[in-house]
């Protein structure tokens, strides 16, 4: 029986002694330390916590993660149906129903010694092999939530009233991989984000201090935009994540249309993948909520009559009119081949992952 104490983990803040759990993002706005995990799917848990103190980032225990074996991952749409994808997706584009659509696959593997299964190890392993500007753990075993991030990329962080949020969009193995495609990408979500924020901010407060600026990251470069506002007086978390859940660089413009299209095209739920992971300090008013990607989770009700689980992790790319189905595989396969390789072997020395062509879960 899976039986570790609840914990989240953000850098080198540490929480423990949970004290409640609701899915109400309006708790955010009450008091104490939360930590968020909101599922791209539209739930979130928020974990209030009891003590919060500073703690090093801990150096990873040999022996203490058990990852599954290299070979054992499987997609949720293999080479041929990611590929096949891209190519409806540009004719929605062709056809004036969208803009740009972020196209993602779910990658699965059954975790060797379930019972033992412990996230903040991985992530132990993961601020080694993988640093990233928002590592996180949060673990609550009891509620269904096991989850292990290396996000580079901001959602959302408060400060009373200021907003801001930092869309990535285009991503290369170096500067010289990126393309014009990757640029306007980025531009189209910075004015989704933008939008989305007018919603809840105050009328001309919404700005761009970086548009495209380039962010070097392990194995890979990201474009990255800083889009800041200042919330209305009657604005709070409940408000800022109607208006601007799912994050609009994972979704794509119009969003509406977006997500229509990734519920037809997708095979699998993406979790926690895609959507916010971080804390809030609603004693204080701050908070810093990252997009979900780059982060790994357990599924223990994993498919089959016998229980078991899985480690699962998602992957995936924007996709435009100037998308090469072939080049969009490849971005996917590059952004999960270094953290796959980190999971499956905690003796990780720079080997790539690898994906077995077939299908995984399904929706």
């Amino acid at each position: 029986m899976h039986s570790l104490p609840p914990l989240a983990r953000f850098g080198r803040i540490v929480a423990t002694d949970l004290r409640d759990v609701t899915h109400d993002p309006a708790a955010l706005d009450s008091g104490g330390f939360w930590a968020v995990a909101a599922d791209f799917e539209g739930r979130p848990t928020c974990a209030r916590f009891g003590s919060v103190t500073t703690e090093p980032v801990p150096a990873p225990v040999p022996g203490r993660w058990r990852g599954p074996a290299a070979g054992d991952w499987t997609s949720s749409l293999d080479r041929a149906g990611y590929t096949a994808g891209v190519r409806r997706i540009r004719e929605y584009i062709a056809a004036g129903e969208v803009y740009q659509a972020n196209l993602c696959r779910v990658l699965s593997a059954p975790l060797p010694d379930p019972d033992t299964a412990d996230v903040d190890a991985l992530t132990a392993l993961l601020a080694r092999g993988n640093p990233a500007p928002y590592a996180g753990t949060i673990r609550l075993p009891d509620h269904g939530v096991e989850i292990a991030t290396a996000s580079p990329e901001l959602y959302l962080r408060r400060d009373g009233a200021a907003v801001e949020s930092g869309p990535i969009k285009g991503t290369g193995r170096t500067t010289a991989d990126l393309l014009e495609k990757d640029h306007a990408e980025n531009v189209m979500i910075v004015d989704l984000v933008r939008n989305d924020l007018g919603r809840v901010c105050a009328t001309g407060t919404v700005t761009v201090p970086a548009l495209c600026a380039v962010e070097a990251h392990p194995g890979l470069v990201h474009l990255v935009s800083t889009v800041r506002g200042e919330l209305g007086p009657k604005e709070g978390w409940p408000q800022l994540f109607d208006a601007t859940f799912p994050p609009g660089s994972v979704t794509g413009a119009p969003k509406s249309s977006a997500l229509r299209i990734i519920e037809e095209l997708e095979t699998a739920p993406r979790g926690p993948y895609c959507g916010g992971i971080g804390w809030v300090d609603a004693d204080r008013g701050t908070g810093e909520l990252a997009v979900g990607i780059r982060t790994f989770w357990i599924d223990r009700t994993g498919p089959g009559e016998s229980p078991r689980a899985l480690l699962r992790f998602g992957t995936g790319a924007g996709i435009t009119w100037g998308s090469d189905p072939e080049r969009e595989w490849a971005e996917t396969e590059l952004k999960a081949a270094r953290l796959l390789a980190i999971a499956s072997d905690p003796e990780y020395a720079g080997k790539g992952g690898r994906i077995r062509e077939s299908e995984g879960p399904a929706r």
